[in-house]
């Protein structure tokens, strides 16, 4: 049995790669003269951001902590996240980073090592306030 978890940035892209894997795997096991039983398993969807609403906030982050705390030029990260579901539904909102893990001496989460930056916490909880003050307002 083989498990595999394919993640994407683009819901065309990932389509093409559950074909392929499909292709490749009845190839070989053509070639061995064996059999495939594929069971796909949809996990979460790929996550995709409105710009607008990532654009909002960045303006309060900026508003709040200055130009100089925040990054918006990150790579795309292929996580495999459940607010991709809430995005699917709606997809007027943003998943959003505070930055923990992103120092050199810390591990992002889901690592074993991973420990949460407790000085974060008053940081987002301010951010996350002034979001909703701004939106509701």
């Amino acid at each position: 049995m083989l498990k595999l978890s394919v993640r994407a940035l683009d819901n065309k892209v990932r389509l093409q790669l559950l074909k392929r894997i499909g292709d490749i795997a009845h190839g070989q096991a053509q070639s061995f003269g064996a059999k495939v039983k594929i069971e796909h398993v949809n996990g979460s969807p790929v996550l995709i951001n409105d710009a607008a609403a990532t654009g909002f906030a960045i303006d309060v982050a900026r508003e709040l902590v200055g130009e100089n705390r925040i990054c918006t030029d990150t790579a795309p990260v292929m996580g495999s996240e459940d607010f991709a579901f809430m995005l699917t539904e709606n997809p007027h909102g943003s998943y959003l980073f505070l930055g923990a893990g992103d120092e050199p001496e810390r591990c992002m989460v889901h690592h074993p090592g991973y420990d949460f930056n407790d000085e974060l916490i008053v940081p987002g909880a301010l951010f996350f306030s002034h979001l909703t003050e701004r939106f509701l307002s």
